[in-house]
């Protein structure tokens, strides 16, 4: 996929106190920071602290839902279909026609999100045992899911469903009891739809632009007349340098490589834009998907919002309980937020709570996935989830919506197989904490490292019943076996009598869930246990309770 490609060379994350040359503030703007304790500087912004309902709450579910869910073919559609020659710019034409005379702003009008039902499929993800629900405010497509004064033309309440999206969810959300986050992608708005400025080189539509180009004048007698396409595209700039021009793709995701540089009233309407949802929404989350924060380093607007988060939790809340999340961060700043990894997991039990966000499907609605049975299986999801959270984690997991505004079958059935999982061994997984050690088993002996934002996912050996994972609470261990031993028999290394990490002798054993003690047996190679003989429903990991 595009973005694998692009993210996973950035390993290289930018300094924490890299100043740029282009370096500009967002004073003036029509939306002001909140005041309290957070200055918009590192120093500041490093003394949050992760609120414990986050560290508790170890799974969230996440609708990255927008336009670009419409033509239901994947992820990055508002790019590759101004890609000549490309899959998505092939589809296009099929099913829309040429995008020099129907663009993505055309997508937009056309979606209409006519089944949408928020609160069925919030509570839907609450009975699969999410604890807390993020929705798509914006993607890199820079149309506002929300009723945003700053982006008062392309919204959703003015064009396409003419529907409050964010506002929906939020109310499905809190009428469940779960919290709620939104997510915002818009900062890459300016160098992502560059390609929408081109012209086809082949073909009988050679040399005629696409729709990037065009301005509020251009839409007299059509359907959007009085309204600005460049307040949606904003590409009234010079293309960024090409590879022949010695510029570099993957670099221009963080403001390098000979990227074009937005100016000030565009990072000041990012920020505006972003301080209205803020405010208008409450949300308890903000997810950037960005390196480190929004326009960062060649913009203060990504620290301004996150003190802004910070600021207004305190004097709502009187502490701080907001999350913010960012990618690819240095140790001072991933003391200023909580650390993102995209389709990817660390290795290790970081010191800091983070989180991993992962998908079933693609991120936008992919009708072929469907087609060929490609979703990712509750197993998988499940054995991701007691990783991370092993490892002081939490698991973002994107369910694709259609653009009808419903998710399919397959896409349900999985949901509620990870439900009926969570409703035995949650108690495992929620308000835990990292034992001693993650685990023990084949999977550590050799694992991927990730790359760039994340990008592991997949590149480990499968887990098999000799994998374990450890959490810890109220003075008991879980162990989580990652599938049911043919021998019905579980050995245990790191809970040898006098070994490192138990300083008291097993007393008792019992399968979560289930309340009756198995029979043990603990000695200086392990703790040896004989499983019942009944196997549970979903066997591919079940957890231990070791008082």
């Amino acid at each position: 996929m595009r973005r694998r490609e692009l993210l996973k060379h950035l390993a290289a994350a930018i300094p924490a106190l890299a100043v740029s040359p282009h370096l500009f503030a967002a004073d003036g703007a029509a939306e002001s920071m909140a005041e309290g304790p957070f200055a918009p500087d590192w120093k500041s912004l490093s003394a949050y602290r992760t609120p414990d309902w986050f560290r508790n709450a170890k799974f969230g579910i996440w609708a990255h839902w927008g336009p670009q869910c419409e033509p239901e073919f994947g992820d990055w559609y508002a790019r590759g279909m101004y890609e000549e020659g490309s899959e998505a710019y092939r589809h296009h034409l099929e099913k829309y026609g040429h995008p020099s005379e129907f663009g993505f702003k055309d997508v937009i009008q056309h979606w209409k999100a006519e089944q949408w039902d928020p609160d069925s499929l919030v509570a839907l993800y609450k009975k699969a045992g999410a604890r807390y629900f993020v929705a798509l405010a914006n993607h890199h497509d820079n149309f506002d899911l929300y009723d945003s004064k700053h982006q008062p033309e392309w919204n959703a309440t003015r064009i396409g469903p003419k529907r409050d999206l964010i506002g929906g969810w939020s109310r499905a959300a809190r009428k469940q009891g779960l919290r709620f986050g939104v997510s915002v992608h818009a900062a890459h708005a300016w160098t992502w739809y560059e390609v929408a400025q081109g012209a086809d080189k082949n073909g009988p539509k050679a040399g005629v632009p696409y729709d990037g180009n065009l301005t509020a004048a251009d839409g007299k007698g059509k359907w959007w007349d009085g309204y600005d396409p460049q307040a949606l595209y904003a590409q009234r700039h010079p293309r960024s340098k090409s590879d022949a021009e010695g510029g570099n793709y993957y670099e221009q995701w963080h403001w390098r490589g000979g990227a074009s540089l937005p100016g000030k009233a565009y990072a000041d309407k990012l920020f505006d834009r972003t301080v209205n949802l803020i405010d208008a929404y409450d949300p308890d989350l903000l997810y950037f998907d960005d390196t480190v924060l929004p326009l960062y380093p060649v913009s203060d607007v990504g620290m301004r919002l996150a003190a802004h988060m910070y600021n207004r939790s305190v004097m709502r809340k009187g502490q701080v309980e907001a999350v913010v999340n960012g990618k690819i961060l240095d140790p001072v700043q991933r003391q200023s937020m909580v650390m993102d990894i995209e389709r990817g997991q660390s290795n290790r039990i970081e010191p800091l709570p983070w989180q991993t966000d992962t998908c079933i499907g693609s991120w936008h609605y992919d009708r072929r996935i469907y087609d060929n049975k490609g979703y990712k299986s509750a197993q998988t999801v499940v054995q991701t989830l007691i990783d991370v959270v092993s490892k002081n984690g939490n698991l973002l997991l994107s369910v694709p919506v259609r653009g009808n505004g419903t998710i399919d079958e397959q896409e349900r059935a999985i949901v509620e197989e990870i439900g009926r999982w969570i409703a035995v061994n949650g108690e495992g997984i929620y308000d835990t904490r990292p034992w001693h050690v993650l685990g023990e088993g084949p999977v550590m002996e050799a694992v991927a490292p990730t790359e760039g934002a994340g990008f592991n996912e997949g590149k480990n050996r499968p887990f098999s019943a000799q994998d374990v994972r450890f959490t810890t609470k109220d003075g008991m261990v879980y162990a989580f076996v990652m599938g049911w031993p043919e021998n019905g028999k579980v050995s245990i290394k790191s809970m040898a009598s006098g070994g490192a990490y138990l300083k008291r002798r097993v007393a008792r054993v019992e399968l979560a869930g289930r309340g009756k003690p198995l029979a043990f047996r603990q000695d200086a190679d392990g703790l040896h246990v004989t499983l019942p003989s009944e196997k549970p429903a979903l066997p591919y990991a079940f957890a231990l309770k070791v008082v």
